[in-house]
């Protein structure tokens, strides 16, 4: 049995979960509501404030899906009741980035500005060298946060760029000189 999709999700003071046809889930809380279908071979039951995912029987691809199902609704309960953040810093001499509306416009050291749109559901902010990209889907946060750093992602030699605060650069040592 999986160790993960086994466990019962406690839903959170404030949030409802509703199970539709065809294996749909919404749930609704103070940030927000989001909708997901999941595989029609995982059985999803909502008894009371908890909710329990089970596979019919052992075969890989279901095996494969029972955890996944189960921290999926995990993970939008948390999103509509506390949300997700991830925090971006840009290092670099001249890096800078700001806000236009919903628009942030970054200077990364091209001969242009790169002006991003935040999409449906997103909220950036700018805070001195930090960029926070917030919203209810975990999905949604990490897939922005990681295209605002594709747009100048961090080198080995200086550290310049744009990092997750708290990930790690390894550095490399530069050239020296003739022997």
């Amino acid at each position: 049995m999986s160790r993960i999709g086994r466990l019962p999700i406690d839903v959170p003071a404030g949030a409802t979960i509703t199970l539709e046809d065809n294996n749909q889930v919404i749930v609704k809380g103070p940030k927000g509501t989001l909708t997901k279908t999941f595989d029609n071979a995982m059985t999803i039951s909502i008894e009371g404030n908890q909710v329990s995912v089970t596979r019919p029987n052992d075969l890989k691809r279901n095996r494969s899906l029972h955890g996944l199902t189960r921290t999926l609704i995990a993970n939008m309960l948390t999103g509509v009741t506390t949300g997700y953040t991830k925090e971006l810093e840009i290092n670099g001499v001249g890096y800078r980035a700001q806000k236009q509306g919903n628009k942030l416009i970054l200077s990364l050291g091209y001969s242009h500005p790169v002006e991003m749109e935040d999409p449906e559901g997103i909220k950036t902010t700018v805070e001195g060298n930090k960029i926070v990209v917030a919203g209810i889907s975990k999905e949604d946060v990490g897939q922005f946060a990681a295209e605002i750093r594709f747009k100048r992602p961090p080198e080995p030699y200086k550290g310049k760029g744009i990092k997750y605060v708290d990930e790690v650069i390894r550095r490399k040592e530069g050239k020296t000189g003739k022997k």
